[in-house]
């Protein structure tokens, strides 16, 4: 394969094409890596730059075939894109037969430049956190359109954002919609307007409802987490990361049950908690590390709560607020069979998060000084969103843990060019475990809002107005 079949519409032809995954086994894709230099703070052209990857996927039958682009904005914050190959997402085939997908790795995250304790350790608290400031959506737009800039001109593309992909996806529409053909979202229609505490209080109200399915299919799974804490306060189990276990660091296990092998998760990891009496597996601390560490993804937890920050927001650890608010604590709470049963958390970051888990503690003072600021750039234009004729389908899940489906109907409703499709079967993860269903029917509703959209633009003012 040469790169001169791989050149862009701008003539930019990727750097180490090379092929993943067998054809026998699926997923036999032809890749090439992009890099674009960008600045630090986009609005400082002169400051410190850094390097943002993309990795532009294609079919390996389809490789020299004239297809447009599809930008993935993946979900987090502070996630990398997949990787492609045998075992890439299975959404990534649908939309090969369709597109040049390109993945990005959002600024500080896989093979664009790193931002974690290693890289971060020379500075100073206050230069760290004036740092982090910069790895919001508003900045990953602006990456974004450098990169389209630069491999397609003037064209417009179309984006696919799952999660917080869709957060993006929404300050696209905001900022940059002269660059975009249309949009994908999937579980991710942001809270516009909303503030950070009213999210948690409905996201804690999610995390019920999902804890309530976990008591209803194993109702001893919280028993026995409830067993683990009290021992964790009188022996000290120490995670594979270093990191000391706590009750508190035990309780966020609760965020699996947003994903829809949730429930089976934990109720395996209590299956395996103890190796003998007073003495918990190997097995167990493993799992619980492998959902509470942080080390592969660092800037989700440093950066989780200013993504619902706008213009003069303090978020001021909105989490713990709302946590103390509803009196969560430690202990196990029986039920009214009498059995004690610890309460979980779920998609939230605490103060004791960043000071426990050893991928964060070197940033914990940065961590709290990003709590602490007031925001001084929006996330979201309502005025032109409401303007917005740029067409999107997007993916409701009406059983989502981790984005509020009433909050996003709001939003959808508040934002012209969007149709809204609810999913009742899938959760937040319906994107990966089904996406051929999730994508085709967002692409029959994406014709749908396009067809509408030239229809109204090229009718008269009195039938738009009728």
């Amino acid at each position: 394969m040469t790169t001169a079949s791989f050149a862009s519409p701008t003539g930019v032809e990727p750097r180490a094409v090379r092929v993943f995954g067998e054809p026998e086994a699926g997923g036999h894709v032809v890749t090439g890596d992009h890099w674009v230099d960008v600045p630090l703070d986009h609005a400082t052209a002169d400051g410190p730059r850094i390097a943002v990857y993309a990795r532009e996927v294609r079919r390996a039958d389809k490789a020299a075939a004239d297809l447009p682009y599809l930008l993935f904005l993946q979900g987090g914050p502070g996630g990398r894109s997949p990787l492609p190959g045998v075992d890439g997402p299975g959404w990534l085939s649908w939309a090969l037969e369709r597109y040049r997908v390109l993945l990005l790795d959002q600024r500080g995250t896989g093979r664009s430049t790193p931002q974690d304790r290693r890289t971060l350790a020379r500075l100073t608290p206050r230069e760290q956190a004036d740092r982090l400031a910069h790895f919001r959506a508003d900045a990953i737009v602006a990456d974004a359109e450098v990169l389209r800039r630069r491999l397609l001109g003037d064209t417009p593309w179309t984006t696919l954002g799952q999660s917080y992909g869709g957060f993006c996806t929404w300050t696209y529409l905001s900022f940059a919609p002269e660059g975009l053909a249309g949009c994908y979202v999937t579980g991710g229609i942001p809270p516009v307007g909303v503030p950070a505490e009213d999210v948690y209080r409905a996201t804690h109200r999610a995390v019920d409802r999902r804890v309530a399915a976990l008591d209803a299919a194993h109702p001893r799974v919280r028993a026995v987490l409830a067993d683990v804490a009290a021992h964790l306060v009188r022996h000290g189990e120490y995670l594979p990361t270093g990191e000391r276990l706590t009750a508190r660091r035990l309780q966020e296990v609760g965020s699996v049950l947003g994903a829809a092998g949730g429930i089976d998760l934990l109720a395996h990891l209590a299956d395996d908690a103890w190796a003998m009496p007073g003495r918990l597996s190997d097995t167990f601390l493993a799992g619980v590390a492998g959902i509470v560490s942080y080390a592969r993804n660092p800037l989700y937890a440093l950066v989780h709560e200013a993504i619902y920050a706008e213009t003069g927001d303090e978020t001021r650890w909105a989490a713990q607020r709302v946590r103390d608010e509803l009196g969560i604590g430690v202990e196990g709470v029986p039920g009214e069979d009498g059995v004690a049963r610890l309460p979980l958390t779920g998609e939230m970051v605490y103060p004791h998060t960043v000071t426990r888990d050893p991928a964060l503690a070197p940033l914990a003072e940065a961590a709290h000084l990003l709590a602490e600021t007031t925001w001084d750039r929006p996330l979201y234009d309502p005025a032109r969103l409401a303007r917005s004729t740029v067409p999107v389908a997007a993916c409701l899940y009406t059983q989502d843990m981790y984005v509020d489906p009433d909050l996003s109907r709001a939003t959808a409703g508040a934002t012209g060019g969007v149709r809204v499709v609810e999913d009742t079967v899938h959760h937040h993860d319906g994107l990966r475990r089904a996406g051929d269903d999730v994508l085709g029917l967002l692409d029959v509703a994406l014709g749908a809002v396009r067809t509408t959209t030239a229809a109204a633009a090229t009718a008269p003012p009195s039938a738009v107005a009728g």
